[in-house]
């Protein structure tokens, strides 16, 4: 900017330039003479012209008939835009500055060259590009070339005057370039189109199929083609159809169904579209998992698996394992198995079907029980003639045991989780089969088990009579009730045990001891065991005869006898007989005192020992002989020195009797010889009182006590004695 203070000459210059700026700024400038003008692109004119002193900005038009395009541009060259292909344009320069617009410069006539052809380009097979176009206005001809983009091979070129061609031999999966231009009348080329586009991909190659067995998938590879970029595998199996969508070289194609055969095949894709599809590769699937699947015990510890064919099966393999963990297996061709089981064993069946695609997904898994095992260690106890209690070893797979006897007249059952039964109100005398059957929820009973033949033991016999054969022998009689049975009968007391045994209907019981009682039973006994016993009937023998007896003569006319205790005795009755009368009686105690007894006779004894309930025994002794009866008219004499002469009258002349005097000064006796009744005793001394008794003289040698005692005094008088004669203890009299 320039300074109006400027005072030195030094600044006469600068304000001269100066003024002369703001002269020629505020004056338009001088038009512009364009040089040349030409359009080498359809929509666009170039125009060139020399530079304007003072002009900041150009303005180019271009007039078509009433309607024009102007545009400011800085310095030349400068270019008109957005004009009409094949058009003829004036095209005017116009300088400018802030003075404002100079004339329009002479005009130059210049026609736009031809628009470009719009292609529109596709790769209908992976060797060949088809170009298409509309027409373009004014043109002549058109020039289409291609060349691969990344510059390798020639360059292909055609001109033609249709609107479409081919070009073919190409590369597959290939990027090429295409240029395209139209001409005109005059050879002038117009606007040109560039186009990239690729060839088709080739149909991959060497396509693999792997079957995934485990998830029911398929990976399908294959070698990459030149230019694809995406693949498309298609898993086809009659109106169903898988796709896959990948950009590598495989894919995995999902969700196929077992016992299947899919028909795969692979298209490769890139912008220019797709190859061929390969030929179709054959997937056949694993086959399906068996069903229909049936399993049974075809004869005691055997299964037998089946089940029904599957689609694409080849072989099957049937897994069989116990709950124990032992498995075994079967490799078959056909629809079934046959394994070895056991009883009461629980069975995990499994089922697969095999080809060459793998082995089919598991199936259900079944479980079989087989039937539970027989029970073993059978035994069977009797706990009474009628009740039974049967046992055994407990078995596999068995939850509940059924036992069951069965007879003639009906079965009895019991059933229970305890390995014991106890099977009551058994007939006695019957053959039973018993079996016990093992039962499980999951298989039911095993019928198979054999039965156990058991007898019940004989029926209780039954006494109908008892009777006494003699004094120790009983005979005892029953109603026989079994077959092939042997009789016990039992009589039991204090005493003991006495037996009889018969196989008919009676025994007798022998030496039964005397004055017991007894309990009388009876049993049956067989191989199958023992009755019950009878009902128990008393029996009570006759009592004992007591062992020993004894008579002791009390008085002339009364005699005691005495006996030992006769075992089962209550009371007695003796008795004394002979051709003269006759003694008896009855007593509890064990003597008895017997009057009216004649002296000097022989009876009989007898005694008879009876029980409470008036069972006797007559018990028979050795005679007994009353003593002979004491003599009368006892008389003492005197006999010199001191002498005594006893007399007395005789009952019976063969009678020995014997004199006794008993007195302070001593004791005196004499026995006569036999036939005589009278003795003498010498030298008994005077002045005493003497007792006297004459009795008979017994067999056993002592004298009788009963006889009458007579009491005399013998008195001494001078030389000769005196005799006082009591008579009783108050009469005396001298003699």
């Amino acid at each position: 900017m320039c300074s109006a203070k400027s005072k030195t000459l030094a600044f006469t210059g600068v304000l001269l330039g100066c003024l002369e700026m703001i002269f020629s700024a505020n004056t338009a400038p001088d038009t512009p003479v364009i040089d040349q003008a030409y359009s080498k692109l359809s929509n666009s004119i170039t125009v060139e012209w020399r530079a304007v002193p003072g002009a900041n900005n150009y303005m180019l038009t271009a007039q078509d008939g009433d309607s024009f395009v102007e545009t400011i541009v800085k310095n030349s060259p400068g270019t008109v835009t957005g004009l009409k292909p094949a058009t003829l344009y004036r095209i005017t320069v116009r300088s400018i500055n802030s003075g404002g617009k100079s004339q329009p410069s002479p005009f130059r006539k210049v026609k736009t060259v031809l628009a470009a052809p719009i292609l529109s380009v596709h790769s209908p097979s992976c060797d060949s590009i088809a170009v298409s176009w509309k027409a373009v206005h004014m043109a002549a001809g058109f020039s289409v070339s291609l060349m691969r983009s990344d510059g390798l091979g020639r360059k292909l070129k055609q001109n033609t005057t249709n609107t479409s061609l081919i070009f073919t031999n190409l590369d597959p999966g290939t990027l090429y370039t295409i240029r395209a231009y139209a001409w005109n009348a005059n050879g002038m080329p117009g606007d040109d189109f560039t186009y990239n586009q690729s060839t088709s991909p080739n149909a991959p190659v060497d396509v693999k199929v792997a079957f995934s067995s485990g998830a029911l998938r398929a990976v399908v590879s294959w070698m990459p083609s030149e230019g694809a970029l995406t693949y498309s595998v298609t898993v086809s199996s009659g109106l169903l159809k898988l796709r896959c969508n990948t950009s590598s070289a495989s894919c995995m194609v999902p969700s196929l169904q077992c016992g299947s055969e899919y028909y795969v095949s692979v298209t490769a894709y890139n912008d220019a579209g797709s190859s061929e599809p390969t030929d179709a590769v054959s997937l056949k699937t694993i086959p399906c998992a068996p069903v229909n699947i049936s399993i049974e015990e075809d004869e005691p510890d055997h299964l037998l698996v089946s089940w029904s064919s599957v689609s694409l099966g080849h072989y099957y393999v049937v897994f069989v394992k116990s709950d124990d963990g032992l498995e075994v297996h079967c490799n078959t061709s056909y629809t079934q198995c046959h394994f070895q089981s056991d009883c009461g064993f629980t069975y995990f069946i499994s089922i697969f079907a095999y080809n060459k695609a793998g082995q089919s997904p598991l199936g259900d898994v079944f479980n079989y029980t087989t039937t539970p095992c027989c029970p073993s260690d059978f035994r069977a106890v009797f706990m009474s003639s009628d009740t039974v209690r049967v046992t055994w070893a407990p078995v596999r797979g068995a939850d509940l045991y059924e036992t069951r006897a069965a007879s003639r007249s009906g079965v009895l059952l019991c059933r229970d989780t305890a390995t014991a039964c106890t099977l009551s109100a058994l007939q006695c005398s019957t053959p039973y089969n018993i079996t016990v059957f093992s039962f499980s929820e999951a298989r039911g009973s095993n019928t198979s088990c054999a039965p156990q033949y058991v007898a019940t033991a004989p029926c209780s016999p039954e006494i109908k009579n008892i009777s006494k054969e003699g004094l120790s022998v009983i005979s005892v009689q029953w109603q026989p009730n079994n077959e092939e049975a042997t009789y016990v009968v039992t009589a039991r007391g204090e005493a003991g045990l006495w037996h009889c045994t018969s196989t008919r209907n009676s025994c007798t019981l022998m030496d039964l001891p005397c004055g017991s009682a007894f309990s009388v039973s009876a049993i049956a006994r067989s191989p199958a065991g023992q009755s019950l016993p009878s009902y128990s009937i008393p029996l009570e023998t006759a009592p004992c005869c007591p062992n020993d007896l004894i008579l002791t003569q009390v008085t002339q006319s009364v005699t005691n006898i005495s006996w030992s205790v006769g075992r089962g005795a209550q009371t007695y009755i003796t008795i004394l007989e002979s051709p003269k009368g006759q003694a008896k009686c009855h007593t509890l105690q064990t003597y008895c005192l017997l009057g009216c007894i004649t002296c000097g006779t022989n009876y009989t004894v007898s005694l008879r020992a009876i029980t409470e309930t008036g069972l006797t025994s007559s018990c028979t002794y050795q005679g007994y002989s009353s003593s002979a009866c004491c003599p009368s008219g006892v008389k003492l004499y005197r006999l010199g020195n001191n002498g005594i002469r006893v007399f007395w009258q005789a009952s019976d002349e063969t009678i020995n009797y014997n004199a006794n005097l008993h007195g302070s000064k001593g004791n005196f006796s004499c026995t006569p010889s036999s036939g005589l009744s009278h003795c003498d005793i010498t030298k008994i001394p005077c002045g005493d009182v003497y007792t006297v008794v004459v009795a008979p003289v017994t067999d056993k040698g002592p004298k009788l006590t009963f006889c009458p005692k007579k009491i005399y005094s013998v008195t001494c008088s001078g030389s000769s004695v005196g005799m006082v004669i009591y008579r009783g203890r108050s009469n005396a009299k001298h003699m």
